[in-house]
């Protein structure tokens, strides 16, 4: 297969304009053919757009997925967040759902000029937090021609129920006073405080489940940093993009559920999938289990691969 081709595109505007980093993958000759080249009455593909969730980056577990798409013939562009990985911009490790968003429709941008490329085939993928985005970024939009969601966030009430259940109280008071007092730190213009994405029980990571820690570093890339805004805890109770999960219907949809998800509540993922009509896949794992190295993560390729040859071709 053709390596990864780096990738530079422009997101945002004024001050928080920078420039966003990834790579693009063609998509994979036709059998019998012995390069990606193309050849005459070879057609332009379609594109595969993956962004990572909360604090993730790149080379942090989604270059597997993009391979894979590229290998069944479909073109695919993973890219860093501004603030995140190899792209520029700042405050840097600053998660804020409406910028990555923006960010993602400047990453659909730069897929669809792409040589090679169908800009009106554009196929959505994201996990965890942006397999909320996904959702919300779909909207709308003529261009795009599947949406898969992988391990959807798509409730942040939800989420902090489900967190309220898992942790102590005392913690879960700890970590809104860290929120609301970075939210205060960063409104005078100061850089915000960080904390841990990733940590052991009891601590004061984002993500401090057993066995949360271990399954985040075994993708972690070389870009990654275990750390990220704590404002974020302020920014999750607002992120519903579930809310408007009917306006997809009349998009194509594979939302891929771990039903043993401590981290993105399984039930509010299979409630947004059936507002919009989506097709479910479900894996009998936790939050990371579906990434390459894990139990899940073959079936969840398949799935993903036959849902486009059906739905993309």
């Amino acid at each position: 297969m053709t390596s990864p081709v780096d990738v530079t595109f422009r997101s945002g505007t004024g001050r928080e304009a920078a420039d966003c980093r990834g790579w693009s993958l063609p998509a994979a000759a036709p059998a019998g053919r012995v390069d990606d080249s193309p050849e005459p009455g070879d057609g332009p593909r379609p594109c595969v757009v993956l962004a990572h969730g909360l604090g993730g980056t790149a080379d942090s577990g989604l270059m597997p997925f993009a391979e894979a798409f590229a290998a069944a013939g479909y073109a695919a562009l993973a890219f860093d967040y501004r603030g995140f990985g190899r792209s520029d911009g700042g405050p840097r490790q600053v998660v804020s759902p409406a910028r990555q968003q923006e960010d993602y429709r400047a990453a659909i941008a730069a897929a669809a000029a792409r040589p090679g490329v169908d800009p009106g085939r554009i196929v959505l993928w994201g996990c965890s937090l942006a397999g909320g985005h996904v959702l919300e970024v779909a909207r709308g939009r003529e261009d795009i021609a599947a949406v898969i969601s992988m391990i959807p966030l798509v409730d942040g009430r939800a989420a902090a129920m489900a967190a309220a259940r898992q942790h102590k109280p005392t913690a879960l008071l700890r970590a809104t006073g860290t929120a609301l007092a970075a939210k205060a730190v960063a409104a005078t213009g100061r850089p915000e405080p960080m904390v841990p994405l990733a940590g052991p029980p009891g601590s004061t990571a984002l993500l401090s489940l057993e066995g949360y820690e271990e399954a985040y570093t075994s993708v972690a890339g070389s870009t990654w940093r275990n750390e990220v805004g704590a404002s974020i805890g302020t920014e999750l109770g607002s992120f519903r993009p579930a809310r408007h999960a009917d306006d997809l219907v009349v998009v194509p949809l594979l939302v891929q559920i771990a039903d043993l998800d401590r981290s993105a509540p399984p039930h509010a993922a299979a409630t947004a999938a059936f507002a919009a009509r989506a097709e479910v896949r479900h894996y009998p794992g936790d939050h990371f289990d579906l990434f390459a190295g894990r139990p899940c993560h073959d079936r969840a390729v398949r799935h993903a691969v036959h849902f486009l040859r059906r739905h993309v071709g």
